[in-house]
């Protein structure tokens, strides 16, 4: 008898860590399609892009066509990824010109919605802001490619201003990166 509770248990168990493996990848395209159904938040972040940041605003990515609103986090190694979107070390920033690289998870079990899990609906012409250093920085963009694991021209400097975002793709194979390119419009202060 207790031999069949404990089968049972495990069963259930089982059943359970099998279903959270299937359901949670798709549960933020769920969410994205409900977010997006009529339009209220993605016309909320484009008003963010376009707003002056409130004072002492920390660093931060704002991408409306992706849902996305984060901080942007320096570090020194691929463990600043665990808190959101990592500015490349020996990459430019917003304010000195050249190619500022961002980079972020896109999926993981911990955290679904990763950071940049919707990169994949950016297109040429969206509109993204930067906060960096309490200035606005807004960008169009130009550019949606896929590159290997091991491009690294997507990090190499420019001489023209460029904000350059890259993830892992495809979602349930991560083999390859998606980049994002994008150019500046104007600086705010």
């Amino acid at each position: 008898m207790k031999l069949s509770r404990v089968n049972t248990l495990l069963l259930v168990l089982i059943i359970v860590i099998n279903g959270y493996t299937i359901v949670v990848p798709f549960l933020p395209s769920l969410f994205y399609k409900v977010q997006t159904k009529n339009g209220t938040r993605i016309h909320q972040l484009e008003q963010k892009v376009q707003a002056a940041p409130p004072a002492n605003a920390p660093n931060s990515l704002t991408m409306p066509t992706a849902l996305f609103d984060g901080q942007i986090f320096d570090g020194p190694d691929a463990r600043t990824l665990s808190h959101g979107v990592w500015h490349r070390p020996g990459t430019s920033t917003p304010d000195r010109g050249g190619n500022t690289v961002v980079a972020g998870h896109r999926f993981t079990y911990t955290n679904p919605v990763g950071t940049f899990y919707h990169l994949d609906k950016i297109k040429s012409g969206d509109p993204i802001g930067v906060v960096w250093n309490n200035k606005s920085y807004r960008y169009t963009v130009t550019e949606v490619k896929v590159v290997g694991p091991n491009e690294t021209s997507i990090e190499a400097p420019t001489a023209i201003p460029q904000l350059t975002i890259y993830t892992c793709t495809p979602l349930w194979l991560p083999k390859d990166r998606l980049v994002v390119i994008a150019k500046p419009l104007e600086v705010q202060p």
